[in-house]
């Protein structure tokens, strides 16, 4: 018979964080810098030329990715943090109405309403914020979401993911180069593809068709639209 654990909510919340900031960080930065090389090798066949449009991709799409996760999980936090502190007011001002509202949940939930009373009157008196604040608000006051941690994370893993193509299109010959560098990228995406389906607990097949199909057609345009305004190095 098998057997089903669940994880706390704080811990599969992190988990999500992580799988956002890390996993599509990587993929970000496999395919966009796939994108540079190829497309700037579809221009020219000079080596430094390719990679300093890498190296630039890899620099400017890394620090971008920190920066905006910074920017977006601190403004959640913020947001997490008004809320918690309007929900202390009021459990401060009208205790017994935030009591009474706890209860509602509950009976949504199907709890009898005799039941949800005494569940709410239970939860409140241990740890009456950290009652309202995971039943109403879905935020756990003493696990917020840490914008430095997402922005690391999103720095870290779009480097890893974009030294991928860099390397791949750096160290093979001109011939095969950009059929390298599309390798490496599709294993890197069947890499990510799997990680996200696995930590989302989704559908793997469908997650790295996916991730592929959306770093083929990123190389495809970009080798292409490379080609079309070629340019000669001499």
């Amino acid at each position: 018979m098998l057997e089903h654990t669940h994880e706390p909510h704080e811990n599969v919340g992190g988990k999500l964080n992580w799988l956002r900031a890390g996993v599509l960080g990587a993929n970000d930065g496999i395919v966009s810098v796939a994108g540079i090389v190829v497309g700037v090798a579809g221009a020219t066949t000079d080596n430094t030329t390719i990679l300093t449009a890498g190296i630039a991709g890899l620099v400017a799409g890394a620090l971008s990715m920190a920066g905006g996760e910074y920017v977006s999980v601190s403004t959640q936090r913020d947001t997490e943090q008004a809320l918690i502190q309007l929900e202390k007011l009021e459990l401060k001002n009208m205790p017994e109405a935030e009591e009474r509202e706890l209860a509602e949940i509950y009976e949504e939930k199907g709890l009898s309403p005799e039941l949800a009373a005494r569940v709410a009157k239970e939860l409140s008196e241990k740890d009456a914020l950290q009652a309202h604040a995971e039943a109403e608000l879905h935020i756990d006051p003493d696990n917020l979401t840490s914008p430095w941690q997402a922005a690391w994370a999103s720095l870290l893993s779009f480097t890893v993911g974009a030294l991928l193509p860099l390397l791949a299109i750096g160290w093979t010959p001109v011939p095969v180069r950009v059929w390298a560098c599309a390798a490496a990228v599709v294993f890197g995406l069947v890499i990510t593809g799997w990680l996200s389906a696995r930590l989302g607990n989704a559908q793997i097949g469908r997650a790295i068709a996916r991730n592929v199909g959306v770093g083929a057609i990123t190389m495809l345009i970009t080798y292409y639209v490379g080609v079309l305004f070629g340019v000669t190095v001499g």
